[in-house]
């Protein structure tokens, strides 16, 4: 694949950090706008990375920002709002995608990369985030129009070394002696690896795979409950836990509690998310020629009472630092 100039936002999240790492490596230049250059200075061992302080929420330095590249991919997304109506998740979704098409009208840039969530859905989606996200997709399709070319990927939890959900459960398993209560335990995901999803986004930019104006459902191989999974996770970590699922009305009120916890670990609107089964109709994965890696092998790399990483979040719960 020949060189290319791509512009990310939300280069330095979970996802962004291994795709800009994946592009720079190819050889490709790569701008990343964050909010806070200084914060990220671990990314600039990157060569040739242009890591750029911004205010993403600027039509006006976006469309700056955005001249003369020929690729903005745009990963930008919060699984909680600081409030409860739902304003954040339009900022940072709906709004922002709003913004990031315009700045690519504005600046000639003929290719946008949007990154959404499985079961997004700007009618019938029960909570803000899986709603602003349909909103975002909306934008995305009809702004971009026949003007510019789009693709859109929509992933089931994603997992890996660093994520915020199998990290989170072991965290929560590590401090709650005995058992786990778990709201929405029936609820049904294809959490779908990392690496996939990078891969699925750096084959997307060929050509010739005829991407353009399609969206990619992107989920692993097997479909688990959410309990099945926080079962695997207690196990991987060698730890005896009782997970019980909580009737619907409890898990609602476990939701509402937690919504006024620092931090958010859980949320009325991470319920009500919960409400839609996270699982691929399409497989978006081999539509690009990629075969979805299973969790169970990789999870037990970084989570396992015997991994590096694993032992270090052993010492940091037993010392209280982690």
């Amino acid at each position: 694949m020949a060189p290319i100039s791509v512009c990310i936002l939300g280069g330095t999240g979970f996802v962004g950090s291994r795709l800009v790492t994946r592009l720079v490596t190819e050889g490709h230049r790569v701008k990343v706008l964050t909010r806070n250059r200084e914060v990220h200075r671990d990314l600039l061992v990157l060569p040739d990375l242009d890591l750029v302080s911004a205010n993403v929420h600027d039509a006006g330095q976006l469309a700056a920002h955005f001249d003369s590249f020929d690729v903005i991919i745009n990963l930008v997304g919060i699984l909680n709002e600081r409030g409860h109506g739902g304003a954040g998740f339009r900022r940072v979704h709906t709004e922002l995608a709003a913004k990031v098409v315009g700045a690519c009208r504005s600046a000639g840039v003929k290719r946008l990369l949007h990154m959404s969530s499985l079961g997004a859905d700007a009618q019938g989606a029960p909570s803000h985030y899986l709603r602003t996200k349909g909103e975002a997709e909306v934008i995305v399709r009809e702004g971009c129009g026949s003007a510019m070319d789009y693709a859109i990927f929509r992933p089931s939890v994603i997992f890996g070394p660093g994520d915020s959900f199998t990290n989170r459960f072991a965290q929560l398993l590590r401090l709650l002696p005995g058992a786990l209560p778990l709201a929405r335990s029936h609820a049904r995901l294809a959490p779908v690896y990392v690496g996939d999803v990078v891969e699925a986004m750096v084959r997307s930019l060929h050509a010739n795979l005829a991407a353009s104006g399609r969206s990619f459902e992107l989920c692993g191989p097997r479909v688990y409950t959410l309990a099945e999974i926080v079962r695997f996770i207690s196990s991987t970590l060698g730890l005896r836990r009782w997970v019980f699922g909580l009737p619907d009305f409890i898990g609602r009120v476990q939701g509402l509690a937690m919504d006024f916890v620092p931090g958010k670990p859980f949320s009325t609107d991470n319920y009500r998310s919960l409400l839609v089964d996270s699982v691929c109709r399409q497989d978006g994965l081999g539509a690009l020629g990629i075969t979805a890696q299973p969790m169970e092998a990789i999870v037990r790399q970084y989570l396992g009472a015997h991994s590096t990483h694993g032992l270090l979040d052993g010492y940091r719960h037993l010392t209280g630092r982690g």
